[in-house]
Parts: structure tokens; sequence; C-alpha cells
């Protein structure tokens, strides 16, 4: 990474996709559009390019990364996946699914990528220029969300040039992020399936794979998360968030969903994430309005009540998040 040079833009071309894995795979910082948000990617092998990228980001080092690889059999080389991994990995792979499993003793991704875990996240991503440039690679790639840490997190090339122009060595420039959230995180330890991070594979849709409930986790330390995105003080906005909002007050604004705004709200300072209730179409839309608010510099945020099943309990999870102290 160069601090002090401009990130190179890269097109969505063949040739542009092929450049941007032969510079990840030479220790290069490249964030690319996945289906869940833009991917920060560096070489999962290489702790040197790692801890570049945790620098770039601000990421606190104990928090682990996800693997991303192109397909089913580079993630089975990595990993260790039990009946039920296997069978989540060929349901949901590729996709918006990433699974925690024990790492192989012989197993490339560095310790600074696993944060010192004996396990390892790994997802094959359903995005076709995302998997192109695992290709071109030819190596795992570590790759969180292309924002600062704690900083919402991006759905479109924009948003991580905001963040981080001039930080990392390039981007590709591609569409907007279709789902708008993080992959949902399952860990397969044991005999034990967790549901570490709700996100586009909801919870039922796992369990109808696996055949039986899956479990919370258990409380982990604020110094030691179990996956990505543990952190409570996460998704941050720079305004105060406030959660079920049943009225705004002046100076406020207001994060809708769904027909109908709260008493007080401003439309000037209103966004609404579906006006139809639409939970995929909120996901989409979650991070980039949560931006857009944050940039009117209001006193606070406040986002109103909505269902916190299926989808919306990912989008909750992100909310309370970004809602708390800090």
């Amino acid at each position: 990474m160069h601090d002090t040079r401009a990130t190179i833009r890269l097109g969505t071309d063949a040739t542009s996709l092929a450049e941007a894995g032969r510079l990840l795979a030479t220790g290069a910082l490249v964030a690319f559009p996945t289906e869940t948000v833009y991917g920060l990617g560096a070489d999962a092998t290489d702790s040197a390019a790692v801890a570049r990228l945790y620098a770039a980001k601000g990421r606190p080092s104990f928090n682990p990364l996800i693997a991303h690889v192109p397909d089913v059999g580079s993630a089975f080389a990595l990993g260790e996946f039990n009946a039920e991994a296997r069978k989540l990995a060929e349901a949901f792979w590729p996709g918006p699914l990433t699974l925690v499993v024990p790492a192989r003793e012989n197993g490339q991704v560095c310790d600074l990528a696993r944060a010192g875990l004996s396990t390892l996240a790994i997802r094959v991503p359903a995005h076709e220029m995302a998997r192109a440039i695992l290709h071109a690679a030819g190596k795992p790639i570590a790759a969180p969300s292309a924002n600062r840490s704690g900083h919402v997190s991006p759905t479109e090339a924009a948003h991580v040039l905001s963040d981080l122009d001039g930080r990392i060595d390039a981007v590709v420039e591609g569409e907007a992020a279709g789902i708008g959230l993080e992959s949902t995180i399952l860990a397969c330890l044991q005999e034990r399936v967790i549901l570490l991070r709700p996100g586009a594979i909801t919870r039922k849709a796992a369990q109808a794979v696996i055949g039986r409930e899956i479990e919370n986790p258990e409380t982990s330390s604020e110094n030691n998360p179990l996956a990505p995105g543990r952190l409570s003080s996460h998704y941050a906005t720079r305004a105060p968030v406030r959660l079920d909002a049943e009225e705004i007050a002046p100076g406020e604004a207001c994060l809708a969903f769904g027909p109908g705004l709260p008493s007080g709200a401003d439309p000037a300072r209103t966004l609404n994430l579906s006006d139809r209730g639409d939970p995929v179409e909120a996901a989409a839309n979650l991070y980039a309005m949560l931006r857009r608010l944050d940039g009117l510099s209001p006193l606070a945020i406040g986002v109103v009540k909505f269902s916190k099943t299926g989808l919306g309990e990912a989008i909750f999870d992100r909310l309370q998040r970004a809602a708390a102290p800090r």
C-alpha cells in the first residue's frame, strides 16, 4: 500500500479483473465488489499484506478476517469441514454465507488473518467479478468491508474512495452491491452449529438444510471476538443512532421503513429503506442511507420500529452496533 499515491481505478472488463488479481497476488490492497458489500482484499497468506490491510482500515488486530476463495474445492482445501458444514457449503455456495471451521494444519491462511485462532472463516462469493478476481489471484484473499474500521460498510465504489482513497492500491469500480449486508456467519465446530452473525442466508433457511436448531453464541469478550463484525460498537456513524423511534425530535434525521412516517420527521432529513416495507430492498439500502443521513450532520438519526424476523434480524443487528455507546 502507498499512502501518498492516488488509488488506481480499475474497470470491470476481463483485463482489469485480471490486473486486480495480479495486484492482490503481489501483496497490494484492492477493493472489489461482491454481492454483499465491497470488500478490501489482501493476500490472506501474506502477513505483511494483512498488516497493511489492518492499517488501512484501522481495524482491531484481534478481529479475524474472512478468507475468500473462488470455489468450494478451494474452501475444502483450507478448512476441516464436518458433515453439516459440507451440507451448508453445498447448499449456499457460491453465496452470502461465511463458514467458520477448524483450519487445516497445513492451511495457507496466515495467523494474523485468523487473529491467532485455530479456526478459519471462509466464503465463496456469488459475484462473478469477485470470483474472476479470486481465480486470477490464485490465493485465498482476506476481504473485510472496504471502509475505515467502525464506519458504515460500503455498497458502492464511491463509498470505498470516500474512506480509503490514497490508503489502498486499487479499487474495481463495479455496480452497487446487490444485497447490501455482510454475509451470514455460521460456525461449524465439533457437534455445534452457531449463528455468529445474521445476514441474507436466514437462520430458518440454514436450519432447513441441517435439519436442526442453530444455536446462538455465548457472550464473547469484546477483546476476543469469535468472528468478523462481532464488536458491539461497529458500523458507526458520526451522529448517534436511536432505535425504535416513535417520534423524531427537531434537528434529528429519520431512517424510515414502510409506509408512513413518525411524527416530527422532516422530509428533507428523512430516507426510507423501503416504502413498501420490503426487507430485501431495506438491506440493500441500509448502509448507503445511513451515510447520506450522517452527511447531513443531524443531532441524531432516529430509526423507526420494524420487524426483526428473517432478514430484519440482520438489519437490526447492524443498527444495534451502529447505536452502541462509543
